[in-house]
Formats: structure tokens, sequence, C-alpha cells
């Protein structure tokens, strides 16, 4: 506890705290818009084999897909590469092909959807609470992913391409990659 501020002709005395880091933490949230299922999960950072095995727990829980679309931001980590280094070359090849990957926009990422499932987690999982341990982050995002896959928690997206377009002054442009 730091010292206060003593109280003075008019004002009252207050008091301060210091505070403490204890490390960080990261959170991947993931989360299937329309069907409101949810598999955010706490990691102990945000490094290349964690993003690979959050792909690969995507892949096992849709093992039917033919491909599977996945937006996310382009933090260095989100590629290909993450997986061949984690699962060898072949195995991190044939995960990759399964996802049919969209960039946010750099400056857009506030249009994600995961954006939304990180307030979402953050509201509902932490509050204003600052949360001491790793094992309690990840204690508390289980319980909040339990819930909000339970009352699946969807999110629906109506914020449009023709929105985008006549709100930020985009042109129609011709694209070449996703066949999807």
């Amino acid at each position: 506890m730091r010292p206060g501020t003593p109280l003075a002709p008019g004002k009252l005395a207050r008091r301060d705290y210091e505070y403490a880091r204890r490390g960080t933490a990261n959170v991947f949230c993931i989360v299937e818009p329309t069907r409101g299922r949810h598999h955010t999960h706490a990691t102990p950072n945000r490094k290349a084999a964690r993003f690979a095995r959050a792909l690969r727990r995507i892949a096992q829980a849709h093992p039917a897909a033919k491909t599977i679309h996945l937006v996310m931001d382009n933090l260095n980590t989100h590629c290909a590469k993450s997986l061949s280094d984690s699962f060898g070359e072949r195995e991190g090849r044939r995960l990759w092909a399964r996802f049919t990957v969209h960039y946010t926009p750099k400056h857009g990422s506030w249009l994600n959807p995961a954006e939304l499932e990180a307030s979402l987690w953050s509201r509902g999982g932490l509050g204003r609470d600052r949360v001491a341990t790793f094992t309690e982050s990840s204690r508390r995002t289980r319980a909040w992913n339990a819930r909000a896959n339970r009352s699946r928690r969807s999110i629906r997206w109506r914020f449009t391409t023709a929105d985008a377009r006549r709100v930020f002054g985009y042109k129609r442009s011709v694209t070449h990659g996703s066949k999807h």
C-alpha cells in the first residue's frame, strides 16, 4: 500500500495502492458466431506453438468440415509456418489446408466477431477483477465458456459489405484468392 494523501481543508483523505504485475496471459477468443459455440481458452502466452494448438482444437471440433473459415488478425504467428514448426511440415500443411483464412483489415479489427467475443469474455469472465494467477484465469475462462455454450450465445452480424463500402468509402474491387 502506498502512502495516501492526508485530509486537508475541503478535501477528503485518499488511499492509493501499488499495482504489482504478476505476469501476463493470452486468451484465444474463438467463436462460431451464428451457431453460438465458443472455444475460447487461456494460454500462458501467444507464441506460435499455442496458436498451432488452438487451430488443431478448432479442426478437431469439426472433423467432417471440408473447409473452416477462419477470421483473424494479422499477428506474425497467425500463419502456416506456426503449424509446420509445431507439428512438422506435412502435418502442418495438412492442417492449414483445412482453413480458409480471412485476415481482418489492419485498421478494422473492431469489425471482427472475435473482438466481440473478447469483450463478452472480458465482461462475463473477469468483470472488474484482476486475476492473480494463470490457473484462476484458465478456470474462469472454462466456466465462462460453459455458460456461453449452454446459452448458445450467438453473434448476429449486421454490418455488411455494403455498409463497409458506404461508411468507409471503399470501392468495389476484384479480389483473387478464396474460391469459397
